[in-house]
């Protein structure tokens, strides 16, 4: 059976490329910090030495809109464009042609609908900066075959947080059934305490930050009892306005299954508070 060698919960900041590699005199205060934490944050992927990623992240209205906007939905292409052009334009992105694992799509998605997930599937799925901004921190020779899965955290109704952990255990069960001697790592990109277009945007630090270290401190001792006693999707609007981007972290912590994080580590920059966090479930068996 395969091995699910790491998974790892991230935030995904669009701006970290841009401000990092900007001329000295223009980069921002935190930037060599910043810079200095994803490195570190890196070298927990690299140490798993993974053949596959499973990626999940969340579509910000650039391939799904209101008039079709799947609540979960896995892509199961040979490979994968990605970028936007307004993320080029804003974020300084690059493009990326990403390979697929068709095999472990194919299997997945029959995995997961045996387990009562109901999937929309993709042949023809373009990626945004939640799956990208996490390649170019973790894997930025983005040399790995990836098996992309989007979650809405945008468009009411919305799951509840519940319906993300028991996803986030479903795909541990589906890893852990695949037949092969693979290594997999599960990398998964949401957000803490964020506000968007609102009037908490641009404050001296994220809208909520007691939201912030509360959410760090369950996610890394695994305390889901905590997460679904405390969180919901009105705690959540009152935090930030986008800050149903949490959901894919307690997915996230899902995969991991009810174990300490490895790795834990932060950065609180102008207007959001940046999180890292990584499980190595053959050490927890979780």
């Amino acid at each position: 059976m395969a091995t699910l060698a790491a998974v790892l919960a991230t935030t995904h900041h669009p701006f970290y490329l841009k401000a990092t590699t900007a001329p000295v005199e223009e980069q921002i205060p935190q930037a060599a910090e910043w810079k200095r934490k994803v490195e570190a944050y890196r070298e927990t992927l690299t140490r798993a030495a993974p053949d596959i990623l499973v990626m999940v992240g969340a579509d910000h209205f650039h391939q799904f809109f209101l008039d079709n906007y799947p609540t979960f939905l896995i892509g199961k292409a040979p490979r994968y464009d990605a970028t936007f052009y307004n993320e080029e334009r804003e974020f300084g992105l690059p493009k990326y042609v990403l390979e697929g694992h068709e095999d472990l799509s194919r299997f997945m998605h029959q995995g997961l609908l045996d387990r009562g997930f109901d999937f929309s599937f993709s042949h023809e799925l373009k990626i945004d900066h939640s799956i990208i901004c996490p390649i170019i921190t973790t894997r930025p020779q983005a040399d790995l075959p990836v098996v992309p899965i989007y979650t809405n955290i945008f468009a009411p109704p919305l799951p509840s947080p519940r319906r993300f952990w028991d996803l986030g255990r479903a795909i541990r069960e589906v890893i852990d059934a695949y037949p092969s001697d693979q290594r997999i790592a599960a990398v998964g990109s949401g957000h803490l305490s964020l506000e968007l277009g609102g009037p908490r945007q641009f404050g001296e630090h994220g809208p909520d930050p007691e939201f912030d270290l509360q959410a760090i401190e369950w996610l890394s001792t695994g305390n889901i009892e905590a997460i679904l006693e405390n969180v919901t999707h009105e705690s959540m609007t009152k935090a930030g306005n986008a800050t149903h981007g949490f959901m894919d972290l307690i997915l996230m912590m899902g995969i991991a299954g009810p174990q300490k994080a490895a790795y834990v580590d932060s950065l609180d920059l102008y207007h959001t508070r940046e999180a890292y966090l990584t499980w190595y479930p053959e050490e927890g068996r979780a």
